[in-house]
């Protein structure tokens, strides 16, 4: 399914320890949080695996994150390669969204899964940017 017709995503707060997965209705504009998958290598793809397998998404949607002037930065670099993975594997659409400041919005929103509300922080803005 296209980009432009995807109506349950999923959304990842990329990090090299934990990413955080929220699932999204773009027909409703919601999103909620799901987990934070903290297992590493091989594992961290079946957990996701498990994740596309139980929530069957249409697309899937990974913050890429950038200094404040837009500029990129090491991890802009392994975002993307994320993002990238995800594509090779699940062979679903995957959107890159800029998710400068999520982490901050979040945790000021008194977040108890810091990880898993970003990645729902994440999917609104995509919802927002592409209504």
């Amino acid at each position: 399914m296209s980009e432009g017709r995807a109506v349950s995503v999923l959304g990842f707060d990329f990090g090299t320890k934990r990413i955080g997965v929220a699932i999204g209705n773009r027909l409703l504009g919601t999103a909620r949080g799901l987990r934070t998958v903290t297992e590493q290598g091989d594992a961290k793809f079946a957990a996701i695996t498990q994740l596309i397998k139980e929530w069957q998404p249409d697309a899937l949607v990974v913050g890429v994150p950038r200094h404040p002037d837009g500029q990129p930065h090491d991890m802009t670099q392994r975002a993307l390669k994320f993002a990238g993975q995800l594509r090779g594997r699940f062979r679903l659409a995957v959107i890159e969204v800029d998710e400068r400041y999520t982490s901050a919005e979040a945790q000021a929103q008194g977040a108890r899964d810091l990880d898993a509300a970003s990645a729902a922080l994440i999917l609104e803005q995509y919802f927002r940017e592409h209504p």
